[in-house]
């Protein structure tokens, strides 16, 4: 798809890309995201109700991600409670413990290296450290890379959840499961996937937490402008009309430990955000802010494989009500039958021990009735087709 530059972002007098490139690897996390928002913040937890979460072990699946250790590091240091922390990457995992040392934490970590989809090694975790709590915050979330990849997709965030859920459930732990906006009427496979681990969670009684884009996170779109305003852009947006909800990440593990402190039922939960912002908005207040004094062009890509113009926190399907923090709401959503879900998950692991993508797909949509494959997948799909018939 060709580029077409549309506009540029003049911020003031000029400056060289070489000028500002160190000052926004040190800026860019600290950002006063707060002027970009223009909201006032979510509340946080409640003292008790954090104090009720330093009662019992917890487990941290994805812990080395950015929501993972940003996690960690809190109940590292407000809490003291017992910290497993279960993560895949080598390199996210001692990062995380370089983190932890620097921060002063005071309570018990367990760092361990491995995956979620594990379940001889997540059994010894339940049967040694006997977690009550589970954050699984593992996930493949890059959405066009999914696209790419959708075996993978499937694997790690249907079916290392179902392992992980099926282990806590029989150790008598409760998961909190950290899902996305792009669960809602799914135009991806990330979101079908991750709307398939929702009811996956809620059939064994746990917690899901539906967030918005976090503000500053790994690889995200903030990130993303960051580097490129970095070597005097362009900036690359998707369309002129992308919308997106934002939370900052204290914000986000705020949520987590909230959820987390509500009671132990069956429940899917989502922010209390006013509307979504243009992305436009995003690069313009990012360029202002790294790059003041710069020009700095814009140029509209078109939208890729899997990607919505504008996301949402909940469907027309579904119904809101309150929930027992301001901040939250829960969702009433359609729940399929627990046999019916865990004859569709055997179906589509069938699928997937075949690497029959056609057929993964048909399973896909048959657990989640709204979601709309784009056509890479369809194609590739096709094309999978193909190759088995030659």
């Amino acid at each position: 798809m060709h580029r077409h530059k549309v506009g540029i972002l003049n911020v003031g007098t000029s400056r060289t890309p070489a000028s500002y490139t160190a000052d926004v690897h040190l800026s860019y996390a600290n950002l006063d995201w707060r002027r970009f928002l223009a909201r006032a913040p979510l509340l946080p937890p409640h003292d008790e109700a954090l104090r009720a979460l330093a009662q019992e072990p917890i487990l941290i699946t994805g812990a080395g991600g950015s929501i993972g250790s940003a996690l960690a590091l809190r109940l590292g240091v407000l809490l003291p409670p017992r910290l497993v922390l279960l993560e895949a990457s080598e390199s996210n995992l001692y990062s995380l413990e370089r983190d932890w040392a620097a921060a002063g934490s005071v309570c018990s970590m367990t760092p361990i290296l491995g995956s979620a989809a594990d379940a001889a090694l997540l059994d010894e975790i339940f049967a040694t450290h006997m977690p009550r709590i589970v954050f699984h915050a593992a996930a493949f979330k890059h959405v066009p890379l999914m696209e790419e990849q959708p075996l993978a997709g499937i694997v790690n965030n249907i079916f290392a959840t179902e392992i992980l859920t099926h282990a806590a459930t029989a150790h008598g732990a409760r998961v909190v499961l950290l899902s996305t906006d792009k669960a809602v009427r799914p135009a991806s496979v990330m979101g079908a996937t991750k709307r398939v681990g929702e009811q996956i969670v809620r059939a064994a009684g746990g917690t899901v937490l539906r967030l918005a884009n976090v503000l500053a996170s790994r690889d995200s779109v903030a990130e993303i402008f960051a580097r490129q305003i970095v070597h005097g852009g362009p900036i690359t947006i998707t369309d002129p009309e992308a919308r997106r909800y934002f939370v900052t990440r204290d914000e986000a593990v705020d949520l987590l430990l909230t959820a987390a402190s509500l009671p132990a039922t069956s429940v899917l939960l989502a922010p209390v955000l006013p509307d979504a912002h243009p992305i436009c908005d995003l690069a313009r207040f990012m360029a202002s802010e790294l790059a003041p004094g710069s020009e700095i062009p814009i140029v509209y890509t078109g939208v890729r494989p899997g990607d919505k113009i504008i996301e949402e926190l909940w469907s027309t399907a579904e119904r809101i009500h309150a929930a027992e923090c301001e901040s939250l709401v829960a969702v009433e959503t359609n729940l399929l039958p627990k046999s019916q879900l865990k004859s569709g998950l055997s179906a589509l692991r069938a699928a997937l021990d075949a690497r029959d993508l056609g057929d993964a797909i048909l399973q896909l949509r048959a657990l989640v009735p709204d979601y709309t494959p784009s056509k890479a997948v369809l194609t590739l799909a096709q094309q999978s087709e193909s190759k088995v018939c030659i």
